[in-house]
């Protein structure tokens, strides 16, 4: 690994822990607002701090030449970027699907309500989530772990432990086989197409999606499905 890539890596690791520091500094100096606007605020400031820190670092880094020969061209990379948005989907279909069925695991994710409640709560925070986290994530996950390890032990065994950290990092071991298959999703993409921009869209996409569907439209949603519950609700009372 390359000393821009620990860089990288050591101003993701210090960006994850300075949010405990971010919040104190926020009530220190009188922040009033909910646990949830606190939470919101802290990882807005501190992301995005670190978001920019990583984009300046790696923009600053030498090519790694394993991913710089055989590029996809630009409409092949456009195609895989969206194809990649469907295939993390399917990955997180089956994966959801294991989960349910094979281990016995209630479908639901405590780290993502817990984002879609900050993000209510400071709707800033939804570009954060829907674009600087993907960015950040793929350049560590992608660029800097899983290719090192790529190198050195090829596809699979790259992928499976880079997709392993990524998981763990979530911290939502009830849905790790989620995480991982996502990872494995966005490291064939890398491979495929030597271009770490998409993953990145594919990553982007997913998250954006959630934004859109949990938080933008999510007051609508919940109360169209308690509308149908209530009519279902009124149809079998006719029936009984």
């Amino acid at each position: 690994m390359t000393k821009r890539y620990w860089l990288i890596l050591i101003s993701f690791i210090i960006m994850q822990l300075a949010t405990s520091v971010t919040a104190a500094l926020l009530v220190f100096f009188g922040f009033s607002g909910t646990f949830d606007e606190l939470i919101g605020t802290t990882v807005l400031i501190t992301f995005t701090l670190g978001f920019f820190v990583i984009l300046f670092l790696t923009l600053k880094t030498e090519p790694d030449l394993e991913f710089s020969r055989d590029k996809a061209s630009g409409s092949e990379t456009v195609l895989w970027s969206i194809l990649g948005i469907f295939m993390a989907f399917g990955a997180q279909i089956l994966a959801n699907f294991i989960n349910i069925y094979v281990l016995g695991i209630e479908p639901g994710s405590e780290n993502t309500q817990d984002i879609v409640g900050w993000a209510n709560a400071v709707p800033l925070m939804m570009i954060v989530v829907a674009i600087f986290v993907p960015i950040m994530e793929e350049i560590v996950f992608r660029m800097v772990i899983f290719g090192s390890l790529f190198k050195r032990y090829g596809f699979w065994i790259a992928a499976l432990l880079s997709g392993l950290i990524f998981a763990v990092v979530h911290m939502d071991f009830k849905n790790l086989i989620v995480y991982l298959a996502m990872g494995i999703v966005f490291a064939f993409l890398y491979v495929k197409t030597k271009r770490i921009i998409v993953p990145i869209m594919a990553h982007v996409g997913i998250n954006s999606f959630v934004m859109i569907v949990q938080v933008v439209f999510g007051e609508d949603i919940q109360r169209l499905i308690d509308e149908m519950d209530n009519i279902q609700a009124i149809i079998g009372g006719l029936f009984l």
